[in-house]
C-alpha cells in the first residue's frame, strides 16, 4: 500500500499552544500508515516563477505532499497549495467562507439558513445600525473574542479598529456546538455561561453533551449539504422559542470540549475520513 505524505500546517504561536494536539495528530497518521508532518506557516513562501506556481520551505525547494492539515487561517495558501493540486483539509473554500462571518452569513442566508438578523458594516458599527443592545462582531474574531455588547454609545466608542458585523442579541450565554467531519455529525456540545452573554468553554464556561432533536438535526444537515467539510464546528444559537440560529462555523476547530467530557477519538476519525478521501482520487 502506497504511504501518503502530508504537512501539518500550523503557525508557530498557535503550535506552542496546541503542542499536545498535535502530538496527538502526529501519533494517529503513524497508525494508520499516514507520512505527515509538522511545518510552520512563516517557513512556507509561495509564489509563481516561470509562470508556475511553487511552493518553497526555508526558501529551498521542497518535494510536495499528498494532502495539507492546514491548521492556521489563509485561505490564499490553501488556494495556492490546491493548485499545486494537493489536498487540503480544510479547502481554501471552506477557509475564506468560515473564517469572515459576513461571508459566512451572507451565503447561509441566501440559501434559508435562519440566523440572527444582522447588518455588514461598513467600518465601525454605528447607533444607526441596529437599536440598542446589539452584539458586535469582528468578523474575523474567533473563540469568542472581539465580541462585544453594546448598550450605548461609548460601548461603541470603546470598539477596536476592525471590520464588524452587528446582530440582534439572542438567548445570552448559551449555544451548541456540533462537530462534523465531512458529511457526518460526529457530537454535539452545550456551552453555558453564568457570568457573561459569551458561553465559549476557553472563557471559562461550563460544557456537557447534547442530544440533537430530529428538527435540530435536519437543519446541521442542510448546512453540511451546503459545503464540503473536512473537519469543523458548526455554532449554533437559541432563538427566543427555543430553535436554532446558526452562529458561525469555526474551520479551525478544537476539540478539548469532547475531549473533556467524552472518549471520542475525533483526530482518529478525522484522519481514517482523510485517507478515505485520499484513495478515492
Amino acid at each position: 500500500m502506497v504511504k501518503r505524505t502530508g504537512w501539518l500546517i500550523y503557525n508557530r504561536e498557535d503550535a506552542a499552544k496546541n503542542s499536545g494536539y498535535i502530538d496527538w495528530m502526529l501519533d494517529e497518521a503513524k497508525k494508520i500508515n499516514l507520512d505527515l508532518h509538522l511545518y510552520y506557516r512563516e517557513d512556507i513562501q509561495i509564489g509563481h516563477r516561470s509562470n508556475q506556481l511553487y511552493v518553497e520551505h526555508k526558501q529551498q525547494p521542497i518535494g510536495l505532499p499528498d494532502f495539507a492539515i492546514v491548521r492556521t487561517i489563509d485561505p490564499f495558501l490553501t488556494k495556492q497549495l490546491e493548485k499545486l493540486h494537493i489536498a487540503c483539509f480544510n479547502s481554501s473554500i471552506i477557509s475564506e467562507l468560515a473564517n469572515d462571518k459576513a461571508k459566512t452569513h451572507q451565503y447561509l442566508t441566501s440559501i434559508g439558513i435562519p440566523m440572527a438578523d444582522t447588518v455588514y458594516c461598513h467600518g465601525q458599527p454605528r447607533s444607526e445600525d441596529m437599536e440598542y443592545p446589539f452584539i458586535a462582531k469582528d468578523i474575523h474574531g474567533r473563540g469568542g473574542k472581539q465580541v462585544f455588547l453594546i448598550e450605548q454609545d461609548k460601548d461603541l466608542h470603546e470598539l477596536p479598529d476592525g471590520k464588524w458585523i452587528v446582530q440582534k442579541p439572542a438567548v445570552f450565554g448559551k449555544d451548541i456546538r456540533v462537530f462534523v467531519i465531512g458529511t457526518r455529525i460526529i457530537a454535539a456540545v452545550l456551552r453555558e455561561s453564568s457570568t457573561t452573554f459569551k458561553a465559549n468553554y476557553t472563557l471559562g464556561g461550563s460544557a456537557s453533551l447534547y442530544e440533537l432533536s430530529a428538527s435540530e438535526k435536519t437543519l446541521v444537515e442542510r448546512v453540511i449539504a451546503a459545503f464540503d467539510f473536512g473537519m469543523v464546528g458548526i455554532d449554533f444559537i437559541f432563538a427566543e422559542d427555543g430553535s436554532f440560529m446558526l452562529n458561525e462555523i469555526e474551520d479551525v476547530v478544537g476539540s478539548r470540549t469532547l475531549s473533556a467530557l467524552s472518549d471520542l477519538n475525533i483526530v482518529k476519525e478525522y484522519l481514517l475520513f482523510i485517507k478515505e478521501k485520499l484513495s478515492i482520487h
